[in-house]
């Protein structure tokens, strides 16, 4: 795995993490809690691999 993929997939993890944390807290939902941070994961992940070249 290089460093760049390494990154990328760190920094969408924890934005992941983060935003499905911050979905709990507000909606005490695990469901939504879980959809929002793979779908902010995911659209993170997409984002940074065009930003970073």
């Amino acid at each position: 795995m290089s460093q760049r993929t390494a990154l990328i997939l760190f920094i969408a993890v924890s934005a992941g993490i983060g935003i499905g944390m911050l979905t709990f807290f507000a909606e005490k939902s695990y469901p939504k809690a879980v959809i929002a941070g793979v779908i902010t994961a995911a659209g993170c992940t997409a984002g940074l691999h065009s930003l970073i070249d």
